[in-house]
């Protein structure tokens, strides 16, 4: 039997990872790890409900405190590991402490890119990444303020959709020419655009920042074109990038994440990686993917401790993700990645609708918009990468469901 699991980074998949172990009454030792002070929470509803104030911070945690009041688990928060020692199988943490293991698992997920333009050192200027991030914006949105968001993407919008429901001025500023541009076909952009502008936010598209102004804290900007937009908030959503140094550092390989086997082994069979910072294969998409989302975080956890306990691997999984905006739930299956042809089903107008994408005549992923049904179906479908015939979705002959019943 294993004897000692230690697990570096305290998010969602670290924390599926001891509740699996203790479901599969693992009787080794655990050693949880995380930078930030707070036990696994989950962090979708950073820039949703808890920015809100419709979640209460308690029920942000994954498991409640006496989950991990166990003798075999030990703590440690607010701490940072600096070094694997592959060959003496132990990591060095940043009050000088030792710890061996017998199985490492890395997950260390992502951090923000960080906008490095003049002035954005000052103060008033955020992020959301963390329980302290929402925390420290929240403490400045007491009386109305001109918020300005910078990044179109789904925290970008997310938090655009909360803040300007708590009565406040929203400007969202996005370089590229349409919302969500990286991720979603140019109908769901639209309708986006349609829906934050109904809602009063102001959006300056094919706009970036370059420069920031205030005394001591933020006042105003000037962007790209040369406007000055008043700010007494900014809050920055421009992506994230894997944190994989920790593990480059020990030698293991890395290419944009760590990469792992499908069992979610490291090119050290005794280190694992889960999460957002592994680079992984999927048979669905017969390539290395690495994905930011929940849904990946606890099928991997799944797999990483299956494999530690010495069970079969899981089969890879169509990746899905979500979006609460205003009254709307974006749910997208799959990946769009190089997708040669769309297909709208439903009426953006009825405000449930689904746009499919397809590569080579297979559904390769689907954004559904208030429409659970075609989410579901569109899971399946995808999983079975089967060849469809368009032509038939499109003049409407058939629907999702046909295609699911036909045999």
């Amino acid at each position: 039997m294993v004897k000692k699991i230690v697990i570096v980074g305290a998010g969602h998949a670290a924390g599926q990872v001891i509740a699996l172990l203790k479901q599969k009454k693992y009787l080794g030792q655990i050693v949880l790890i995380g930078e930030e002070p707070y036990l696994p929470y989950q962090r979708p509803p950073l820039s949703k409900k808890f920015l809100s104030n419709e979640l209460a911070i308690d029920r942000l945690y994954l498991k409640p405190f006496e989950f991990y009041d166990d003798p075999n688990i030990k703590k440690y928060l607010d701490t940072k590991v600096i070094s694997i020692n592959r060959k003496k199988k132990s990591i060095e943490l940043n009050n000088g402490k030792e710890i061996f293991y017998d199985k490492l698992l890395l997950s260390v997920g992502s951090r923000v890119r960080h906008l490095n333009v003049k002035g954005s050192n000052l103060h008033g200027i955020h992020y959301i990444r963390s329980i302290d991030d929402v925390i420290s914006i929240k403490s400045k949105l007491n009386k109305k303020k001109n918020v300005v968001i910078i990044g179109g993407g789904y925290i970008g919008l997310e938090t655009a959709a909360v803040i300007k429901g708590l009565g406040h001025n929203v400007t969202v500023l996005e370089k590229d020419s349409r919302l969500l541009s990286r991720v979603v076909s140019p109908d769901i952009s639209d309708f986006f655009e349609i829906e934050h502008a109904r809602n009063g936010v102001k959006l300056k598209l094919s706009t970036d920042v370059i420069e920031f102004y205030g005394n001591k804290s933020i006042e105003s900007l000037k962007t790209s074109n040369d406007k000055i937009i008043p700010a007494d908030l900014v809050i920055i959503g421009i992506g994230v990038k894997p944190n994989f140094e920790l593990a480059e550092d020990a030698d293991l390989k890395v290419n944009n994440g760590i990469i792992v086997n499908d069992v979610c082994q490291t090119s050290d069979s005794d280190i694992y990686a889960v999460g957002d910072c592994t680079m992984h294969p999927n048979s669905i998409y017969d390539r290395y993917i690495r994905l930011e989302s929940v849904q990946n975080a606890l099928e991997q956890a799944k797999i990483a401790v299956g494999n530690i306990c010495g069970e079969n691997k899981i089969k890879s999984q169509v990746p899905w993700f979500w979006s609460d905006q205003y009254d709307l739930k974006l749910q997208i299956a799959g990946l769009s990645e190089g997708y040669d042809k769309t297909i709208v089903t439903g009426n953006p107008s009825d405000r449930s609708f689904a746009c499919l994408y397809f590569k080579n005549d297979r559904l390769i992923a689907t954004d559904a918009i208030n429409s659970a049904a075609e989410f579901i179906m569109s899971k399946k479908l995808i999983a079975s990468r089967r060849k469809i015939n368009t032509d038939k979705l499109e003049n409407k002959k058939m629907s999702l469901k046909d295609l699911i019943d036909e045999k």
